[in-house]
Order: C-alpha cells, then structure tokens, then sequence
C-alpha cells in the first residue's frame, strides 16, 4: 500500500461517526480493554505516550490514569477528533506527526502502540520506528505493542504485523505479558503484548557494576 493510498484510506475512515467501529464493535472494545488492562498492570502512569490515537477511543480511557498524557497521530484530523472528545483534561499534550519524526528529551513510563505500525512502509521504517520507541521508553517502562497478524496484514496490503514487529522488540526489551483478542471474522485476531525496558544497572566509580 502506498503513502497516498495509505493517507486517502485513513481520511475515509475518519469521516465516519464511529471509525474503524472503535466503540459499537465487541471486538475493538475487548482489544482496548486488554490494552487498558496491560497499560495499569503496574500502576497509574507519570508520563505517558500513545502512538496513533484515531478518534481518540482508547485516548478516552487511557487519560484519567496518567498524570501526563502526550498523543501523537499523523492525521491532524484524527488529533483534532480525539482533542474534542478528551476536552475534559488539560493534562494531554498533542501533536501531528508520526513516529519516524517524532522526538523528544523526555522519557516515558508507558508507551502505547496499537494498530499503527503496520501502516509503515517497509521492515526499514519499522526498524527506525522500533528504535525510536525504545529510546524513548525510560529505564524499567512499560511498552504495550498491539496489531493485527503477519498474515492479516499481508493481506491487506501491508509488509507486516505482529509476530515481525514482535520479533524485533525483543531484541530491544523484555517480554512480560501476551494475550490475544479474537473476534468473529478473520480480521479480528490480533496480539497485545507487554514489554519492559530492562533497569540499568548502577555503576561504581572503578567502572565495575
């Protein structure tokens, strides 16, 4: 799929009441509960970043756990949906842009990124995407990854999914937890996976751990 086809894709679904049917689907509301669930498991959250916010579904829930929120979407009309249905709290920062430009000095306790990566456009981009996460994940954060399949994917057009982007965090970060959604169709099947930055070790002043 093309960056244009891409673009043009997301703007139709955008135009929807309910796209991508994240509120009146079982299936999608399973998926962000799963990824509620994953996001708390230790905890309310300092500093968070969600990749990919659509219409702000999970935005809503995510929010009132974090005592900071930054959301980035590279559709600023998605950042504007999701900015009109989280108004409620002044705690969330915005920007439009996407994951291969975004960068920042801060670090994240949790970082959220769920049906996003597959719209990348080779495993190249991926690879850049991963890396750029990973410097931003602060020493013993959580990173929840959520997709479709590697098969799924392929067959809408995308390089690749889950078991790939997978594959390529663990080389990075710990697995702790997975759980899979299912749905009624065939493509309703996705992982949901939580990762953890490994803690640094201290270092004495001989240079020795």
């Amino acid at each position: 799929m093309t960056v244009d086809n891409t673009y043009q894709s997301l703007e139709r679904e955008l135009a929807n009441d309910d796209p991508w049917r994240l509120d009146d689907n079982p299936f999608e509301r399973m998926r962000h509960t799963q990824l509620l669930r994953l996001s708390l498991s230790s905890g309310a959250v300092s500093n968070g970043l969600e990749i990919g916010c659509a219409a702000g579904a999970f935005t809503e829930k995510l929010a009132p756990h974090c005592k900071r929120l930054t959301v980035i979407d590279v559709m600023p009309r998605a950042i504007g949906r999701a900015v009109q249905r989280t108004k409620r709290w002044s705690h969330i920062n915005w920007a439009a842009t996407d994951i291969l430009q975004f960068s920042t000095a801060e670090l994240f306790d949790l970082i959220v990124v769920a049906e996003v990566l597959y719209y990348l456009q080779d495993m190249t981009q991926m690879r850049t995407a991963i890396d750029n996460m990973v410097k931003m994940l602060a020493p013993g954060g959580h990173l929840i990854f959520g997709s479709a399949r590697d098969a799924t994917c392929r067959r809408w057009g995308h390089v690749a999914g889950a078991e790939t982007v997978i594959a390529m965090l663990t080389e990075a970060l710990i697995e702790v937890e997975r759980a899979q959604c299912q749905g009624q169709s065939a493509d309703e099947d996705c992982l949901l996976v939580r990762f953890r930055n490994p803690e640094q070790s201290s270092v004495r002043p001989n240079g020795r751990a």
